[in-house]
Order: structure tokens, then sequence, then C-alpha cells
């Protein structure tokens, strides 16, 4: 059976359609060395961390530092507490969902919303697993940090990795189906500057220690790299071949 007929016997909401504009970025999908470099950082500053080693004395010091500003008592504090909110779930499900939203209206596709889904799944299992487990305190926790404390859901930071995932979702569906070039843009500017953005707004606030930002972009690293191999090993040869264009430019027929 041809690639072609496979197509066709398709259902319509399986089907990946032609996109209308060429990329103007890249989709992301993070490298193998990427992901093994991101896996080997979270695993690190745990382990350090655990042991209360240097990534610790870094993190009290960067605190110890951002206290002294007082920004969470100053004019600043809102415009930064906007910028952290990149990385919110909220910020972030209300743009899924007006993406998935006009591609299903759109292109009669269900593959974003399967791949937000997994992206969701994964992220919750994830994050929330390494926060129960680790129960690290925040900077601003009564009584100063505490590993295993049943308050502590700091380490890693669930809104970096919030902005690291789901943007890079994002991108990556407005690269695969076509939107236009200055919506691939804005995607790729929150995918790559917004995790930056947000984790350093999360620090100066000093809603979250430093590690407990970068672990939470390399967790973020990792998770994008497992729903990119997802999708290639089971979902892509689920809905067929990738999408292509017929010969005069438009949409190629089903």
């Amino acid at each position: 059976m041809t690639s072609g007929v496979v197509r066709r016997s398709l259902p319509a909401m399986l089907r990946r359609p032609v996109p209308e504009h060429p990329p103007v970025v890249s989709a992301g999908r993070p490298t193998w060395w990427a992901v093994l470099i991101a896996v080997a950082v979270a695993a690190l500053l745990t382990l350090d961390l655990l042991g209360h080693g240097l990534t610790e004395r870094v993190d009290h010091r960067v605190s110890d530092q951002v206290a002294e500003w007082g920004l969470r008592d100053s004019a600043a504090y809102q415009p930064l507490w906007l910028v952290t909110q990149i990385g919110g779930r909220g910020t972030m499900l209300l743009v899924l969902a007006c993406l998935v939203g006009w591609l299903l209206v759109r292109y009669r596709t269900v593959v974003p919303l399967l791949r937000v889904v997994l992206a969701l799944v994964l992220l919750s299992v994830v994050v929330y697993q390494l926060k129960w487990g680790i129960g690290r305190t925040a900077p601003a926790f009564a009584g100063g940090q505490f590993l295993h404390h049943p308050d502590g859901e700091s380490f890693p930071s669930g809104h970096v990795a919030n902005a690291v995932l789901l943007w890079g979702v994002a991108r990556w569906q407005a690269v695969e189906f076509g939107l236009p070039a200055r919506a691939q843009r804005i995607l790729w500017f929150f995918a790559v500057v917004g995790p930056v953005l947000c984790g350093l707004a999360m620090i100066v606030l000093n809603f979250h220690w430093v590690s407990d930002a970068v672990a939470g972009a390399a967790v973020g690293v990792v998770l994008l790299g497992v729903v990119h191999a997802v999708d290639a090993l089971v979902l892509s040869r689920w809905v067929g071949a990738a999408p292509r264009r017929s010969d005069h430019g438009g949409p190629a027929s089903p």
C-alpha cells in the first residue's frame, strides 16, 4: 500500500495539511546532544542540591543580593510579575487553546491538540513529581530554605519548564502548519527568549532560586525532545506522511 493510499484512507481530522506559508524559522526540535546535555544539567543540579553543595551556596548568594534590591516592594514588581506570566500555565493554555482551535477550524486536524495534550501530561507528571520528591522551599519561605518540606515546591521551576515546553510546541505548530511569517517569528521569540525572561523575572523577584530556573529550563528541553520523538515514532506514522504540495503550489489533494 502506497503512502498516497494511506493518506486517502485516513480520517480527515487526522491528516496534516499542506502549510500555506514557507517556514521562516526552524521548528525547534532539540537535537539529541541538546537533550543529553539537559539531562546531565538537571541530574547534576539535583544531586548537588541534595548534597548541599555549591549549587545551594550560589543560590543563597544570589537570593541575598536580589533581596537587597527590594524589587518585590517597588514599582517594578507589577511589570516583572507580568514577565513571569510568560511561563504561567493560564497564559500558555489560553495561547494554545487559540492556536489549536484555529488550526482545528482552518485545517480540520486534531494533530496539534494531541501534541499539546501529550506535552501537558508529561509536564504535569514529571515536574510535579520532582517538586514533591525534592520538596524545596522558595527563597521567601519563612525560616529559610528546606528540602523535603511538605510545603516545598520550588525545584524545578514549573514556570520556566512551561515556557520552554509549551512555547516550543506552539512554535513547532506555527512552522509546520505554515502560519504567516510574523506569527512564526513571534512564537520563535517566545520559545527562545521567553523562558530566559521568565526565569530572570522569577529570580529577581525572589520567587525562585537560580538553580530552580536552570533545572526548569533543562527539564523543559528534555520534555520537548520527548514530545518530538513520540510524535515522530508514533503520531506522525499514525497520521501519515508529512505535508506535501501539489505541482501548482497549492494544497495537495488527499
